[in-house]
């Protein structure tokens, strides 16, 4: 206990929990009929394009940024450089609405890798498919782990007792109206995550005497509204720079959305690829999300400032003097904080009711994708069309739902020990999980989309990707590490930096593992083009 919970009455319970049942009973009423895997993965294809799009900002925006992006500013170095992703975000969506649409609605297909199995070979739609349950295991794990963390210490609640709640509300969600019951809770935790920013950085500015005006100037003179950052970001620390944000990150943004089934299967919902293309090129309206979870890190720095933090609250986030600035530890742990011990009891557990309905959002999204491709795999669909097989398919995918469910909640806690042992911040965390599947995934889905790709190529393509990726980041070296094995031979990589010896040894890397997104999309694409073509058709 971090004495933090004492703050946590009894209404804040009642609100969280009434919060977390009127969006169980929204989803309920809005899960419409559910005959076949097209209404359980799609919504029947008759969801309104803004739904769709606010479910959308709602799954990207989760607990990182509504958590990670205050925190991240509050930290020492902290400022708005984060903003200029949203460059890249925005260029990326543009070409999933214009471009990959178009080829989504021309097949009836409910995944992109039902498209690049067709398009190349049908064992392309496996490779895919594993790439993406791997994708979907390590970054999807880091979102709800995100949320479980800061939840914990301010409800009492134990860590496990808070995936627990996370995970049953997720499966529940899903297996009630499958990806129309997903949608329109993700459209409520759309406008809570607005209602809190606003609400935070409102009720702060009314409790300072120059208002917001404040906010700005004293953020703004300790460097914390800094924008633009021109570094070519090269070195191994995660940079938020305008060149990362126009080359690398609409790599990344492509691959997500356009790619990754956890927000393309929400583009199979619309009813046409029109309707489609406004729902993903809208979503932008999410990097306004982003810029107001900044604020609000900008508004809680001012606050302790001006109110600095005592006892259990600067116990809580580790509040200590880096290079003679005050700042938090834990900055992942403050705005959870301030919320529960500055807002009045109830408001305080409808925004944190928020904080854990972005958890349940992020999981219950992801286990609807892995479900579906699941079930593409194993049963392929296509060849059953009958009444009492849809029957019997949307019965196994609700199957494989808890399956998922349950894997993804142990999963986490082994992502807690590993963030522990790690002690690395949240937003690299979750970028750097994507680093590993999203450039493959890119990569295959553009051979298909010119028509032309070996399987044996792409198979290579992926497999050196993944391998660059595991020298580029420290993630399962540090477990091994943990399990014995010594960092000293990594020291003659010129990826890694190994400083100290033994078991107090530290692993640091020296390139930016952002760059892997372009460079592991062209790498599986030329070898998934050129590699074993035959002589007759340019093809095997």
């Amino acid at each position: 206990m971090s004495g933090i919970e004492e703050f946590f009455t009894i209404w804040d319970w009642a609100v969280l929990f009434g919060y977390l049942l009127l969006t169980t009973w929204v989803g309920h009423a809005m899960r419409g009929h559910q005959a076949s895997i097209k209404d359980f993965f799609a919504g029947g294809r008759s969801l309104p394009w803004p739904a769709v799009s606010g479910s959308m900002i709602a799954t990207e925006i989760s607990g990182v940024t509504f958590i990670g992006v205050p925190g991240g500013v509050m930290a020492a170095q902290g400022d708005f450089t984060y903003l200029i992703w949203g460059l890249g975000s925005i260029m990326g969506r543009v070409v999933v609405g214009t471009v990959f649409t178009k080829v989504f609605y021309e097949d009836n297909i409910y995944s992109p890798y039902d498209y690049m199995g067709r398009r190349i070979k049908p064992g392309l739609k496996t490779l895919a498919t594993v790439f993406f349950t791997i994708g979907s295991i390590l970054a999807q794990s880091v979102r709800v782990l995100v949320a479980a963390l800061p939840l914990m210490i301010v409800t009492g609640l134990s860590f496990e007792a808070c995936i627990f709640i996370i995970g049953v509300f997720a499966i529940a969600w899903t297996l009630m109206g499958g990806m129309r019951t997903v949608i329109w809770t993700d459209v409520m935790q759309f406008f809570l995550f607005t209602i809190g920013g606003l609400l935070t950085v409102f009720w702060i500015a009314g409790h300072l005497d120059g208002g917001i005006g404040q906010i700005f100037s004293q953020a703004g003179e300790a460097g914390k509204t800094r924008w633009l950052n021109f570094d070519f970001g090269l070195g191994g620390a995660f940079q938020f720079t305008f060149w990362v944000a126009i080359i690398a990150v609409p790599f990344q943004n492509v691959g997500a959305f356009g790619v990754d089934q956890l927000n393309a299967q929400r583009m199979f919902c619309c009813k046409n690829a029109h309707e489609a293309s406004k729902a993903i090129i809208w979503s932008s309206v999410g990097q306004g999300i982003t810029y107001l979870m900044l604020v609000v890190g900008a508004a809680l720095f001012v606050w302790y400032a001006n109110h600095p933090p005592e006892g259990v609250v600067a116990d809580t986030f580790n509040w200590q003097a880096e290079e003679g600035v005050p700042g938090p530890g834990r900055g992942d742990f403050v705005f959870p904080t301030w919320i529960v011990t500055q807002l009045p009891p109830g408001l305080s557990g409808l925004i944190l009711g928020g904080v854990f309905a972005a958890a349940i959002s992020s999981l219950d999204s992801i286990l609807a994708a892995l479900s579906q491709t699941t079930i593409s795999v194993f049963y392929h669909p296509e060849q059953h069309t009958g009444e009492q097989d849809q029957k019997k398919l949307v019965r196994l995918s609700r199957m494989w739902v808890i399956i998922w469910g349950v894997f993804l909640t142990v999963f986490t806690l082994l992502m807690r020990w590993m963030k522990d042992e790690a002690q690395i911040p949240i937003i690299p965390l979750a970028f750097g999980m994507t680093a590993y599947t999203m450039g493959p995934l890119l990569g295959m889905f553009l051979c298909a989309l010119i028509g032309k790709g070996t399987l044996r190529g792409l198979v290579v393509g992926s497999a050196l990707s993944f391998l660059l990726v595991l020298f580029l980041r420290a993630d399962v070296w540090i477990l091994l590490h943990f399990a014995g094995m010594p960092y000293e031979w990594l020291d003659a990589l010129p990826s890694y930096s190994v400083v100290g010896s033994g078991e107090g040894a530290s692993l640091d890397t020296l390139v930016g593992f952002h760059w892997a997104w372009p460079m592991t999309t062209a790498i599986t694409f030329l070898c998934g083009r050129y590699l074993f073509r035959s002589p007759g058709n340019g093809e095997a």
